[in-house]
């Protein structure tokens, strides 16, 4: 089971605010979810998808994909993802949790991060400092530690770091060079779609735009 929590469109991602117009940023943000969602989706080790949220337009476009939608218990975002992993999917299987904001993810790059997963392990992100991805093993506590330097946080709780070669799911988006190196990883076909329509970006190459 994988969870995806994300935040309402009007105050999600607000690092990011200014790398386009500010009323497109809402548009920015579900465009990463969805293709997020997708990459998520079409991997062959998830089974399910349950995504966190209170955003009704957010539920109505992962629902579309084939995602469970549950409720955000509104007490941040550890709370978040520890009822999306423990009490929504519980704790008989599995469980995995992503940020939304990994639009250049490949769905080959996840099974073979989860594929590494013997014990409570994490990706750090591109930049070494944060977290993308947590994952448990049947019976044990999320116990997510996300926010600020949370790569060091999950390090020092005892999770186990990953890094494998997987630069689509190491790359979340928190600012505007963050776009930059996802367009260069080969965004997916919103993001891609809507920095296009704003001149932002030139179409990928097809190499970088494979899945």
């Amino acid at each position: 089971m994988t969870v995806i929590p994300v935040k309402r469109l009007d105050s999600a991602k607000s690092r990011l605010r200014g790398a386009v117009p500010p009323e497109r940023h809402p548009e920015l943000v579900l465009a990463m979810v969805r293709d997020t969602a997708a990459a998520v989706l079409s991997a062959t080790s998830v089974t399910d998808l349950i995504v966190v949220t209170d955003d009704p337009v957010v539920a109505e476009v992962v629902r579309e994909l084939g995602a469970e939608v549950a409720r955000d218990p509104g007490a941040g975002l550890n709370a978040a993802l520890r009822s999306g992993a423990d009490e929504v999917a519980g704790l008989s299987g599995y469980r995995a949790v992503l940020t939304g904001d990994l639009p250049a993810l490949r769905p080959g790059q996840l099974d073979a991060a989860l594929a590494d997963v013997r014990e409570r392990s994490f990706v750090p992100d591109a930049a070494g400092t944060g977290t993308v991805l947590l994952a448990v093993p049947p019976r044990q506590p999320l116990d997510p530690r996300f926010g600020p330097h949370s790569a060091a946080a999950h390090r020092a709780s005892g999770a186990t770091p990953l890094t494998g070669d997987w630069p689509g799911l190491r790359q979340d988006v928190d600012t505007a060079a963050d776009l930059a190196a996802v367009l260069g990883l080969g965004a997916g076909e919103r993001t891609r779609a809507l920095l296009s329509d704003l001149g932002l970006s030139r179409a990928c190459a097809p190499a970088a735009c494979a899945g």
